[in-house]
C-alpha cells in the first residue's frame, strides 16, 4: 500500500508573494491562501471559519507565483504538506507547517482600471471572458489542462 500526501486548495491570497533566491540561486516564492468554509451548528445559526494556509513554491513555479498573483487573486493550489523543524536563536525548536506547490492556477482575471472582476461561474462562457491560461506546473513534463471548477470532488 502506498501513501499519499496531497492538497488541493481554491482560496484567495492574503498577500503578494514573496520572492527570493536561495544562495545557490534557486528561487523560492512564499505566500498564504485563505480558505472560507461555512455551515450551520446544531441551533441552526450560520457559523463561518478561515483557514489560513502558507504556501511555498520553487523554481520556474516561484517565478510565475511571484509574476501573476497578487493579493486577494482566486487562486488553485495543489501541492504537498510539509513540516518543517529547526532551532530558533533562543534555543526552543520551532514547527512550521506548508504546503509545497507543484501547480497553480489563477482562476479570476486582474483587477485595475477598466477591469470588472470576473464574479461569473468558472464554467459559464457564454459572454463572459475567460481567465487567463496562468496554469503553472513545477514539472517541465506534466499537463497544464484547464481544470473546471466542478471537476473538484469537494
Amino acid at each position: 500500500m502506498r501513501d499519499l500526501n496531497k492538497v488541493m486548495l481554491i482560496g484567495n491570497l492574503t498577500r503578494d508573494p514573496e520572492l527570493r533566491s536561495t544562495p545557490s540561486g534557486q528561487s523560492v516564492a512564499s505566500f498564504t491562501v485563505a480558505t472560507n468554509r461555512s455551515w450551520n451548528d446544531a441551533a441552526g445559526e450560520l457559523q463561518k471559519a478561515v483557514e489560513y494556509s502558507d504556501i511555498v513554491a520553487w523554481g520556474k513555479l516561484a517565478e510565475i507565483a511571484g509574476q501573476i498573483l497578487k493579493k486577494g487573486r482566486r487562486t488553485y493550489v495543489e501541492g504537498r504538506i510539509q513540516t518543517r523543524n529547526w532551532e530558533g536563536q533562543d534555543g526552543v525548536k520551532r514547527f512550521k507547517t506548508e504546503v509545497v506547490a507543484s501547480d497553480l492556477i489563477v482562476l479570476d482575471k486582474p483587477t485595475g482600471i477598466g477591469l470588472e472582476p470576473d464574479s461569473s461561474p468558472a464554467t459559464d462562457t457564454a459572454n463572459t471572458p475567460q481567465p487567463e491560461p496562468a496554469a503553472a506546473s513545477e514539472t517541465p513534463s506534466a499537463t497544464n489542462e484547464e481544470i473546471d471548477i466542478e471537476d473538484i470532488p469537494f
